[in-house]
């Protein structure tokens, strides 16, 4: 499923805090692992005066480095490691390399050179993300990366469901990973009471009919999350939550459950090619505090252009 990961690094400590998770999913599904390096000219430099040669190859050296004592660390974990290095906008050529070379997944993490910041992931992760349309693994830069990566492994996975097809391809990737690190892996189904449109408190046969609707739908859910787990899940023994709320309660579970990896679709029921992402994975994107594997359900030539791009590509003569 996952035969070339993509990693992205920019020199910073904190964008090394994805090097455990690409052990762990290269190990899991026998991946070949591309490290890419982007840097980009100095604002100072571009505004000012041209940067000296001299100083640049420096730069470069030092990256080239920086990759090759990279590699060496994940090959020392018995990873196929490859080294790229490429100058300009980052995002851009992180996108456009991903597409070039067919890659499978891309492990980013939350925040890099630029630092911490109270958004949950920089501007260049959310780029990325955005318009590369492939799996992605999004590592959050402020949690505490493991002291021992030699036995990094996942241990709680969470697999929300909300009933449709396309979500059920979070299932494969958890799966393969719960099998491989006999991890915990938990699938979890949300129920929403349905809304009301009411200027008045409502009556009590109106509130009956909410209950009724309610329960109704959690019993369709739990039938739901015992088929998946019969036909799909043999030797995994999951654990079942039919939760009943909104969003949030989502969250709460993987605080209680003390989740370290959760897997979502790209898009589930609310989700259209127009839209990168549906409501739920969206959310996690934003404000989801575990690292959240994101998997593409759709091709990338089904996704639609947004404005911005056909405007753009119109403009370049595209």
């Amino acid at each position: 499923m996952f035969n070339h990961i993509l990693v992205p690094l920019d020199g910073s400590s904190l964008a090394e805090c994805v090097l455990p998770h690409v052990i762990t999913v290269a190990q899991a599904f026998n991946a070949r692992v591309t490290l890419l390096r982007v840097f980009e000219q100095p604002r100072s430099s571009a505004l000012s005066q041209a940067i000296d040669p001299l100083e640049w190859h420096l730069v470069k050296t030092e990256a080239e480095a920086y990759l090759n004592d990279t590699a060496a660390y994940l090959q020392g974990f018995g990873l196929q490691v490859q080294r790229t290095l490429k100058e300009g906008n980052a995002a851009e050529h992180i996108i456009e390399f991903a597409h070039q070379q067919e890659l499978d997944l891309i492990i980013l993490s939350s925040h890099g050179q630029s630092g911490l910041s109270g958004w949950n992931i920089s501007s260049v992760v959310q780029k990325i993300i955005l318009r590369s349309h492939i799996s992605t693994l999004i590592v959050r830069a402020y949690q505490s990366p493991p002291k021992a990566p030699t036995s990094f492994g996942y241990k709680q996975l969470l697999v929300p469901l909300d009933g449709s097809q396309r979500a059920e391809n979070a299932l494969s990737p958890a799966m393969i990973l719960s099998r491989f690190y006999s991890s915990q892996l938990l699938l979890a189904h949300l129920v929403s009471k349905p809304e009301m449109i009411s200027r008045t408190p409502l009556t009590p046969h109106e509130t009956n009919l909410v209950n009724q609707i309610t329960e109704r739908n959690k019993q369709e859910a739990t039938l739901y999350l015992e088929q998946i787990c019969s036909l799909s899940t043999a030797g995994l023994d999951p654990r079942l939550h039919i939760i009943e709320g909104n969003i949030r309660e989502l969250h709460k579970l993987v605080e209680l459950k003390d989740v370290d990896l959760v897997v979502l679709s790209a898009h589930g029921h609310s989700g259209v090619a127009k839209w990168p992402y549906g409501r739920v994975t969206l959310n996690f994107i934003v404000y989801g505090t575990t690292p959240l594997l994101i998997v593409q359900d759709l091709p990338r030539i089904e996704m639609e252009k947004t404005t911005a791009e056909l405007i753009v590509r119109e403009q370049k003569g595209h």
